[in-house]
């Protein structure tokens, strides 16, 4: 029997991303099953990162906006499915995420209204659901990033990661579930943690060296 789990993204995160696609191929194989709520960086780390941080994590406002009139009109799958959608066009193929055009895109991807984008960026009230739903994940759990896995649809143990460069495949994905949810139940585990061996092999980290590389 399948788990229900709900998983917190921000676009803008190759990380979160790459641990998306795991999660979608642990759904595939009928290990669990998603929901899906946003999370935004650019509220978490506002007034405590540099300035060129701070405006690549404002970059995911359009999405983000997007997916919770996504939500309201299509339901819940329809977020995933847009998740998705938007970061192949993102990370994968290295389109402008702020741009609503690839928003609109990502949409007719995901078989949605394309017009759902011009919708959310229109409706100030967006904005402060984007930021309710962030604020309320924090002040139930006190998570600091994405991705963000909680069980029991929502309503259980939380927990940060796992963050994954490559996406493991078959079996593997499921022994990691098989880890990751035991000690998200484990009481008594806070933290777990060393390097980053590798970064995620995605047209968007590439721009984001190259960009760095050219602001030195």
């Amino acid at each position: 029997m399948s788990e229900r789990v709900r998983f917190y993204f921000d676009p803008i995160c190759p990380w979160c991303y790459q641990t998306s696609r795991w999660a979608h191929l642990l759904e595939e194989r009928g290990v669990v099953e998603l929901e899906w709520g946003v999370f935004s960086l650019e509220l978490q780390n506002a007034g405590r990162e540099p300035e060129e941080l701070a405006a690549a994590h404002a970059r995911s406002a359009p999405a983000l906006r997007t997916a919770v009139v996504v939500r309201e009109h299509a339901g819940d799958g329809a977020v995933g499915a847009f998740y998705r959608a938007i970061g192949r066009r993102f990370h994968e193929r290295g389109e402008m995420l702020e741009d609503p055009a690839t928003v609109e895109a990502a949409l007719a991807d995901a078989g949605l209204d394309a017009s759902l984008c011009a919708k959310a960026l229109a409706e100030r009230a967006t904005a402060d659901r984007v930021a309710a739903e962030h604020r309320e994940l924090q002040d139930r759990t006190r998570s600091f990033g994405v991705p963000t896995i909680v069980l029991d649809g929502g309503e259980g143990p939380a927990i940060f990661g796992p963050v994954i460069s490559e996406v493991p495949g078959g079996d593997e994905a499921e022994e990691l579930w098989r880890h990751v949810s035991w000690l998200a139940r484990y009481q008594n585990f806070a933290e777990l943690k060393r390097e980053r061996l590798a970064s995620p092999d995605l047209e968007s980290v590439r721009q984001w060296r190259e960009a760095r590389r050219g602001e030195r």
